[in-house]
C-alpha cells in the first residue's frame, strides 16, 4: 500500500476531516488494497456506534408525478413516455399495514413534486399513518417545499426528510437543473428542515454528467460542515428519455470509496447502500454495507406501480429489492456478518 495514502485514511479515521486537496489525493490514488483498508477503517467507525446493525426501511413511491424537470430524471414533467400514477390514502396505509407485519418500523414516503399532495393531505395521512403504528418513524422525500409547509408536517408527525442536494458545486447544479430551479434555494430548504427539528439526509450523484473529482471533494466539504443525520449517494445511472441517455454511468468502486470517506467523517451517520448500487452491481448492496453503510431500503410500493418509478433506466424494484424478499434480505446481510434488525433505526446522537 501507498504509505502516502495510509497515513491520510489514518488522519481522516482520527480527525474525521481532511483539506480538498487530501480528498482528491484519496480519491485519485486509492487502489485495491487502499480501498479495502479505508472500508476496515470505515466499518471499525461504524460498529462502534451500530454494531453489525443492518436497518431496513419500507420505500413507498407514492407518485410518480413531478412539476420539475430536472435532466437526469426519468419521471420529469417533460417525458411523454413516463406512464403516471398517484397513490391514495388507502394504496399507502396499505402499504405501511403491510410493511409493519414485515418487520419494517420505519416507512419512506417518497415522490415527485405533485401538488395534489397538499399539506391539508399529507397532514391527513401522517396522522393515520402514526395511530396506527405508534412505534414507527415516517421519512418523506417530497422536495422542495415551503418552511411551514415542512413545519406542519412535522408537527404531524413526519420524523426524517430526504432531500438530496445532488451536488455541492453550483455551477454543476446548473448543468444538472432548468433556470427556474436554484441551487441556493435547495441549500435553504436543508436548513428549514434542520430548523424544524427533522433528522435530515442530504444526498448526491456519483459520477453525473459534467462532474470533476474536485467536485466531489466538495461533496465531502459539505458533509463535513452540514453533518447530515442522513446520507444517500448512489452511482449516476442514465435514463434513456432524457438528454443524459448517452453519458456513461457513475462508478461503483467511486461510490464506495465515498461511503467509506462518509463514514469517517460522520461516524453516526445512517447511511443507505442504495437502489442504484444494487443496479448496477450484482452485490452491490453488500459491498456498500461492507463499506461503511448501514442501511437498506427495499420496496414496499404495490408491485403494479414499481415500474412506473423509473428514475433511471433498469432500476431494481422486484426481487431482492422488493420488501416481500426481506428473508432472502437477511441471509444475504448474515453471509456478510451483518443483521436486519426490528428497529426504527434512529441516528445515534
Amino acid at each position: 500500500m501507498k504509505m502516502e495514502l495510509v497515513t491520510l485514511i489514518d488522519k481522516l479515521a482520527e480527525e474525521h476531516k481532511l483539506s480538498k486537496e487530501e480528498y482528491i489525493t484519496l480519491l485519485t490514488g486509492c487502489g485495491s488494497e487502499e480501498a479495502a483498508y479505508l472500508a476496515e477503517k470505515a466499518r471499525a467507525e461504524k460498529e462502534k456506534y451500530y454494531g453489525n446493525n443492518v436497518f431496513i426501511r419500507g420505500l413507498i413511491e407514492i407518485s410518480n408525478i413531478c412539476k420539475n424537470d430536472c435532466y437526469y430524471c426519468g419521471i420529469r414533467r417533460s417525458n411523454p413516455n413516463c406512464e403516471r400514477y398517484r397513490l391514495t390514502e388507502e394504496d399507502i396505509l396499505e402499504c405501511c399495514r403491510e410493511g409493519y407485519e414485515l418487520g419494517f418500523r420505519t416507512f419512506v414516503l417518497q415522490g415527485g413534486e405533485d401538488g395534489y399532495f397538499t399539506d391539508e393531505r399529507l397532514v391527513a395521512l401522517l396522522h393515520s399513518i402514526k395511530a396506527n403504528h405508534p412505534d414507527c418513524a415516517v421519512t418523506l422525500s417530497l422536495g422542495e417545499r415551503s418552511k411551514s409547509s415542512y413545519k406542519a408536517l412535522k408537527e404531524a408527525g413526519a420524523d426524517r426528510y430526504l432531500l438530496r442536494h445532488e451536488t455541492a458545486n453550483e455551477g454543476h447544479y446548473t448543468k444538472l437543473h432548468p433556470a427556474e430551479l436554484s441551487w441556493k434555494h435547495r441549500m435553504e430548504c436543508l436548513q428549514w428542515l434542520r430548523e424544524c427539528g427533522y433528522q435530515v439526509g442530504a444526498g448526491f450523484m456519483v459520477g453525473s454528467p459534467y462532474q470533476t473529482v474536485e467536485m466531489l471533494a466538495e461533496e465531502l466539504k459539505f458533509i463535513e460542515e452540514f453533518k447530515p443525520e442522513m446520507c444517500g449517494i448512489g452511482p449516476f445511472i442514465p435514463h434513456k428519455d432524457t438528454c443524459f441517455k448517452d453519458e456513461p454511468a457513475g462508478s461503483v468502486e467511486t461510490t464506495l470509496l465515498l461511503l467509506s470517506m462518509i463514514r469517517l467523517i460522520h461516524p453516526k451517520v445512517l447511511l443507505p447502500a442504495t437502489t442504484a448500487l444494487g443496479t448496477m452491481a450484482e452485490n452491490g448492496r453488500e459491498r456498500g454495507i461492507l463499506a461503511g453503510a448501514n442501511v437498506v431500503m427495499p420496496n414496499l410500493s404495490p408491485a403494479s406501480v414499481r415500474k412506473k418509478y423509473m428514475l433511471y433506466d433498469n432500476k431494481l424494484s422486484d426481487g431482492a429489492e422488493s420488501a416481500q424478499a426481506k428473508n432472502e434480505l437477511e441471509k444475504r446481510m448474515a453471509s456478510i456478518g451483518c443483521t436486519v434488525v426490528v428497529d426504527r433505526g434512529d441516528a445515534v446522537k
